[in-house]
Formats: structure tokens, C-alpha cells, sequence
């Protein structure tokens, strides 16, 4: 039990850790281009937003698979 917890807690973190980096990233490198284009064209800023939302939810839904198959290497 108290090896399962840790284990979660260890995963949360790097999990955590991770989305922070992203946020970081999107912050640094589209924060300008995204307030640019929400003034200029707000429909196509909305498009975008939503292609945004969505890469970013497949792409840590793959992410947090992936953790969770190298925290429980023996089970498939």
C-alpha cells in the first residue's frame, strides 16, 4: 500500500512537472502571437484555441499512459 502511494505521488509530481514546463513554453513563445491574433481575427484565434486545447490534451493524455506503463513495468 504504501509503496502504491508513493509511487502516485512520485508520478503526480513528474506529471506536475511536466505541465509545467508546457505552460512555461506556450507562455514564452505564443502569448504574443496569440494576443495578436485574439484582436486582429478573433474567429480564427478562436480555432486555434480550440486545436490548442485539443493537442494538448491528447498529447498529455499519451504522457500520463506513458507514466504510468514505466512506473508498473510488470504489468500490461
Amino acid at each position: 500500500m504504501r509503496g502504491t502511494v508513493l509511487k502516485l505521488i512520485i508520478e503526480v509530481l513528474i506529471y506536475a512537472a511536466l505541465v509545467l514546463v508546457y505552460l512555461i513554453l506556450v507562455l514564452h513563445f505564443l502569448v504574443g502571437w496569440l494576443t495578436q491574433l485574439s484582436t486582429k481575427d478573433p474567429t480564427v484565434y478562436a480555432f486555434v484555441a480550440i486545436l490548442l486545447m485539443i493537442a494538448q490534451a491528447v498529447g498529455l493524455e499519451r504522457l500520463a499512459s506513458s507514466l504510468v506503463q514505466v512506473g508498473r513495468p510488470g504489468r500490461r
